[in-house]
């Protein structure tokens, strides 16, 4: 996404407030690396609110146009983690209040009715505005989409189909729809 925000002419700034899954914050620098955009970043352990605090004063001081913020790893099944995540809500809200804002959810098309359950769970914690659906590359049709959409309300933005820099794309329900229907 880093990418193609900064292929669009927008200048990026990435946070890495995904503090508690081992190497997250080093997975992110080098995504930020290969899309040649500023990252924030802290020690594994370290507190994500602090981590998006710093990430939103250099958003600010760069006069950036997007500031992506990487919370991953907060399992929907860990009280802990989704309190973590409402902190740092308040946090954007305090401090970058009135900015344009997605909330998008990763999901793994490969989950099921897993990832219904994420979603629902996740939305008691945040305003989820959008779904990126992963693993659309292999075997996966990512029916669950249409359960999310239908009972959640929540649409598909991006689709994953695969791992390198350029295989995030929008999502086309046209052609999701069609690739549902074939083999």
């Amino acid at each position: 996404l880093a990418a193609q925000l900064k292929g669009n002419g927008k200048k990026v700034v990435m946070a890495a407030a995904d503090t508690f899954r081992a190497a997250a914050a080093d997975q992110l620098k080098e995504w930020a690396r290969r899309s040649n955009v500023d990252i924030v970043a802290g020690n594994e352990g370290s507190d994500p609110g602090a981590v998006l605090f710093d990430a939103i004063a250099s958003a600010k001081n760069k006069n950036a146009d997007v500031l992506l913020c990487d919370t991953a790893g907060r399992l929907h099944n860990k009280k802990n983690l989704m309190e973590e995540l409402k902190k740092l809500d308040r946090i954007i809200e305090k401090e970058y209040s009135g900015c344009i804002r997605e909330n998008l959810i990763v999901l793994d098309a490969t989950t099921g009715q897993n990832a219904l359950v994420q979603a629902k769970t996740f939305m008691e914690a945040t305003d989820i505005t959008g779904v990126v659906l992963t693993k659309m590359d292999g075997t996966a049709k990512g029916g669950i989409a249409i359960a999310i959409q239908a009972e959640l309300g929540i649409p598909v933005k991006y689709i994953g189909v695969g791992e390198g820099i350029d295989d995030l794309q929008k999502f086309n329900s046209h052609d999701f729809v069609s690739a549902l229907f074939t083999k």
